[in-house]
């Protein structure tokens, strides 16, 4: 299974379990408008519910528009230079459920520069704080590289502080 074929795969198997994961949270105004309008296919109103909150950096608001509104080849507003900006700026701040989509961005060349190594060091960061399938994904991902990039990879991934701000 090539690499990219696996993130599909496994970000449509987690999909019903990352939403779940950024509603577990204390709700904000706009995330449950957001989630109501994606449910039922309107992303143009759950882009619009979400926008505020995106715009005020709520990780959880950037990940449900990075990932379901502008990273899903199946919305109308698929666009990945909007979303990857947006996943990236929720995993370097610390919120988990945006690192394996941004790894596999990052491993499929989307909205980003192709990068087998930078991929691997998202899922290590996910890995390290208990993602789900980021382990199996480091896997498949190690697959594509030389074991001197799986070293880089694992101490970049180590040396990683997440932003504050």
């Amino acid at each position: 299974m090539r690499v990219s074929a696996s993130f599909r795969l496994v970000s449509a198997v987690c999909s019903a379990g990352l939403l779940l994961t950024a509603l577990a949270r204390p709700a904000a105004a706009g995330i449950e408008d957001g989630v109501k309008a994606m449910q039922s296919g309107d992303m143009p109103a759950a882009e619009k519910a979400l926008q505020n909150l995106a715009k005020e950096r709520d990780p959880r608001a950037q990940f449900l528009l990075g990932f379901y509104v502008y990273g899903n080849p199946d919305s109308k507003l698929y666009d990945m230079n909007k979303a990857v900006p947006l996943l990236l700026d929720a995993a370097e701040r610390g919120y988990t459920p945006a690192m394996i989509p941004l790894a596999g961005a990052y491993a499929d060349g989307k909205g980003v520069p192709k990068s087998f190594p930078e991929a691997f060091k998202w899922l290590a960061i996910a890995q390290r704080w208990n993602a789900p399938n980021a382990e199996q994904l480091m896997g498949q991902m190690a697959q594509e590289l030389k074991p001197e990039e799986i070293e880089q990879a694992k101490a970049a991934a180590a040396a990683y502080t997440f932003k504050t701000k």
